[in-house]
């Protein structure tokens, strides 16, 4: 596995006030169980676990708006980490940023007919501006395909001109029927790369650049496995010539589409006229891609890898990679705060992402509890007896082993179980879906299943919209990916029974 150098974020957190006294270090009062109390078990109700874990982590907060939430310094700490990465693997393939008008002129959406008859139900306008109503109404971007399209005819005149790699970090509203924090908000935070190419070829290899990228990112950063495949054309994006997906399963048996990267074709280019002189002086239209991904990352990062005591949050994105308590016993403000303060300055300058608790408002038991439900991966304790004996202990947030080690070797232990973390994480999530993931042959098996286990199920298609339209009148399952690669086994369509094109993957989703 890669080592990552990480950067150096200090974090302060506000807390509750709760009393608790510790007896023995990890021996804690009632108060400090009540502490997690707060969090409903992921196994009485999923969906308040959810919310519940966000609140109390203070990842987000509600607003008196439908659908809007507050990403919180905490959750938007972990957005900057998934944005600074991913940023970087952009720029290493020769991508660009830059910045496009939240506002789309109505006339501009309504050039790609089926693009603005897929977004119309979700899109706000605007009619006024201050008080005076507008010749022409704007729409708030609910994508910027339009918007960016415009420029882009002005831009390219010539094959010299191409490939135009651009990718913007903004903000889009889509105006949601039924929202929940991170996975479906009226606004969100994103990304939305747009290229344009010489030719259908050149589109397609980056379509299919772009999807490996967010693959790579999902599974080495956030250890999330994930697969990855076309949609359907029910389930393609508005206005494309084809739509691909990295889709990853949840603890509850739902697929959460986490990424998406589309084949734009010249369907927005004939639109919007962004022709170019070809290498033999012909005129040509441009072939275009379009791909994203957005804060629904972190909802994705919150389901996969929490646990009763709240969130697990892989090292590579992670706000704090570890925590300091110092056992406060004593004198410890003479004794064991200096050792600690020496660890953190060590830490920090190696580039750990540590904070050091020492707030002497709250027990070491409270604390304990307090970074667990936050996420940290590795919480590091020092109390006297640790200092008489030259070591610290290391407790590991996903099972909560301890290790004693050696402070001269600490650096070296620190960074091996980060990276243990970091895969186990994955591995832990990638079992999971292994486990959750059947073949079924008929409509009724894939229905039995989807009502009694839920998960990825792996079927038969014959390719005709109908017999997708019938799984989902039936079972609410729609086709998340189709595997190219047909299975062996797996040769009829579930529905009609007739010979099946594709291998899909049916799932119910977010």
């Amino acid at each position: 596995m890669t080592v990552h150098k990480y950067s150096d974020i200090k974090l302060l957190v506000k807390t509750e006030s709760f009393d608790s006294i510790v007896l023995q270090r990890g021996e804690r009062m009632s108060s400090d169980k009540d502490f997690i109390k707060q969090i409903t078990k992921r196994s009485d109700d999923f969906s308040r676990w959810y919310t519940d874990v966000i609140k109390r982590a203070e990842l987000a907060d509600y607003t008196t708006m439908k659908g809007m939430m507050v990403i919180r310094p905490y959750g938007y700490e972990i957005w900057e980490h998934i944005q600074s990465n991913l940023d970087k693997m952009f720029k290493d393939t020769g991508h660009k940023n830059a910045y496009f008008p939240l506002f789309i002129p109505e006339s501009f959406l309504k050039k790609e007919a089926e693009h603005v008859e897929g977004f119309a139900p979700e899109v706000a306008w605007v009619s006024f501006g201050g008080d005076e109503e507008l010749e022409e109404r704007l729409a708030v971007r609910p994508t910027s395909e339009a918007i960016i399209c415009s420029m882009y005819s002005k831009w390219i005149k010539s094959w010299r001109d191409l490939p135009v790699l651009i990718n913007q970090w903004a903000n889009v509203v889509r105006w949601e029927k039924v929202t929940r924090p991170f996975l479906r908000t009226t606004e969100f935070l994103w990304q939305e790369g747009h290229t344009v190419h010489e030719s259908a070829e050149d589109a397609q290899s980056e379509t299919l650049r772009m999807l490996n990228i967010y693959k790579t990112f999902a599974e080495d950063y956030l250890a999330i496995p994930v697969i990855s495949g076309m949609k359907s054309e029910a389930e393609k994006f508005a206005g494309a010539e084809s739509t691909y997906a990295i889709e990853a399963l949840m603890p509850d048996g739902k697929a959460l589409q986490a990424g998406t990267s589309h084949n734009l074709g010249q369907n927005f280019s004939k639109a919007f006229n962004i022709r170019f002189e070809t290498r033999d002086q012909n005129l040509e239209f441009g072939w275009q891609t379009s791909w994203g991904v957005s804060t629904r990352l972190i909802g994705a990062l919150i389901m996969v890898h929490g646990d009763d005591s709240g969130l697990v949050i892989p090292p590579r994105v992670a706000p704090l990679q570890a925590v300091i308590v110092p056992i406060s016993r004593g004198n410890w403000k003479e004794t064991v705060l200096p050792e600690a303060q020496k660890l953190f300055s060590s830490l920090k300058e190696a580039g750990i992402r540590v904070y050091l608790d020492d707030r002497d408002t709250y027990t070491p038991g409270w604390k304990f509890s307090e970074w667990e439900m936050r996420g940290v991966p590795v919480r590091i304790e020092i109390g006297p007896k640790d200092i008489e004996k030259g070591q610290v202990v290391l407790v590991n947030r996903i099972n909560r082993e301890k290790s004693f080690v050696e402070i001269g070797n600490l650096m070296i232990e620190l960074n091996n179980l980060l990276e243990k973390i970091q895969k186990d994480l994955f591995e832990k999530a990638l079992k999971y879906r292994k486990d959750n993931t059947v073949t079924n042959k008929t409509l009724n098996d894939l229905a039995q299943t989807i009502e009694e286990k839920r998960g990825f199920v792996r079927s038969g298609w014959c390719g005709s919209p109908d017999c997708e339209a019938k799984v989902k009148e039936k079972t609410a399952a729609t086709i998340r990916v189709i595997d190219n690669k047909k299975e062996s086994g797996i040769n009829k369509c579930l529905v009609c029974g007739k010979d099946s094109t594709d291998t899909v993957i049916f799932a119910k989703s977010y």
